[in-house]
């Protein structure tokens, strides 16, 4: 073969070689730091870029995704001398690649390290008690802690979640009696409260149940007088009615017996003194006599 033609494909080869390290592709949840002569150049975004071969390489490809750190679980003295574990987990995301590349060596190391000293810290100047019911307390100091210490390595602390916290095991056994007698007090508690309610809604049903007889009783009164108002009004109405036809009866009937009778007894005191009287023939005091049939039969004999 002409050594020319192998130097060419030499040449080639080389070329496509040198263009390969060239071309560089940053994914999109990714930065690339370069360098140029071990200095740092430039940060990439993500996309294809290229860069000069064996002046220019990727120092590194930097993960800006949010990132979930598992703190391993260590004894902590609370401020009441009980040896409590703890074990947590740390939210954090890179803000500045070139940062976290540059300024510490290994993140997540120093993170984790840093954790477990600031958990010593924080759960040191609490007690069992407060530890135990304090975690949102807890999470909150640990999150500020962390996150004003990694700033300067370019990585943002979001949130830290302490997941156990466990105390010794003659401790936790005297809380889980305790915790038992505390239940057991709230659901006697409860049952007493149950039975408070029940009878006060039966006071008050009873109570309710009385108005409503009192009422009905009352309203029976209150119709049975009304009734007895209507039968006295009637009965008088009655009497009335009977006393007015009496009246009547007594103005038809009696005035003017009456009148005769005192006439009768006029008549019959001025023949007691041999009083000569002149009654004419048309005077009810003829019938009263007895001598209607006599003026009738004597007024016949005249006319025959």
């Amino acid at each position: 073969m002409n050594p020319g033609y192998i130097v060419l494909i030499i040449l080639l080869a080389l070329a496509v070689v040198l263009l390969i390290r060239a071309i560089i592709v940053i994914r999109q949840y990714e930065r690339g730091l370069v360098e140029r002569l071990g200095r740092y150049k430039e940060t990439l975004d993500p996309g294809l870029h290229f860069l000069f071969p064996f002046i220019d390489r990727l120092a590194g490809r930097v993960d800006m995704r949010e990132m979930v750190l598992d703190i391993e679980p260590q004894p902590v003295i609370t401020m009441d001398n009980v040896t409590v574990t703890v074990d947590a987990v740390i939210y954090s995301y890179v803000t500045d690649a070139k940062a976290v590349s540059y300024e510490v060596q290994n993140f997540n190391v120093a993170v984790s390290k840093l954790a477990q000293t600031n958990i010593r810290n924080v759960i040191g100047e609490m007690s069992l008690d407060e530890t135990l019911t304090s975690r949102e307390r807890i999470n909150a100091a640990l999150r500020q802690t962390l996150d004003e210490a990694t700033d300067k390595w370019g990585v943002k602390v979001t949130r830290v979640e302490v997941k156990e916290i466990e105390p010794p095991r003659d401790i936790a056994d005297a809380m889980s009696k305790q915790m038992k007698a505390e239940r057991e007090k709230r659901a006697v508690i409860l049952e007493a409260e149950a039975y408070r309610q029940k009878q006060i809604l039966e006071a008050e049903g009873d109570k309710q149940n009385a108005i409503l007889v009192a009422e009905g009783n009352k309203q029976r009164e209150i119709l049975i007088a009304e009734g007895d108002r209507q039968a006295a009004i009637l009965r008088a109405e009655g009497e009335a009615k009977a006393i007015e036809e009496v009246s009547k009866a007594a103005d038809t009937f009696f005035i003017g017996n009456a009148q005769l009778l005192k006439q009768f007894q006029v008549t019959q005191a001025s023949l007691e003194d041999n009083t000569k009287l002149v009654i004419s023939d048309q005077s009810r005091l003829i019938n009263v006599l007895g001598l209607g049939e006599a003026l009738r039969g004597g007024d016949s004999e005249k006319k025959t």
